[in-house]
């Protein structure tokens, strides 16, 4: 894994962790401020990245993204992704 894709899956579990903040009403985290980071570091991926991660990150299947690069991709359905086929 790339230094840029380990920034990326810390600012996924970053938003994981805001998501699991506000379901539980002890905070009002800023989730616009995460989902502009994650589009930032998206966008200086490069070229030859995988392109499931890539899929993944422009659809906004953040969960999916996240359990990619943890390596744990068999986990995400295949041909389910938005109602896109892979």
């Amino acid at each position: 894994m790339t230094t840029l894709e380990t920034d990326i899956l810390e600012s996924l579990n970053e938003l994981e962790e805001a998501v699991a903040q506000l379901a539980s009403k002890q905070g009002q985290p800023n989730l616009m401020g995460i989902f502009e980071k994650i589009d930032q570091q998206t966008a200086m991926l490069p070229r030859d990245t995988d392109p499931s991660l890539l899929h993944y990150l422009h659809k906004k299947s953040y969960e999916k993204a996240r359990l990619f690069l943890m390596g744990r991709d068999a986990e995400n359905a295949q041909g389910n992704c938005h109602g896109h086929r892979h």
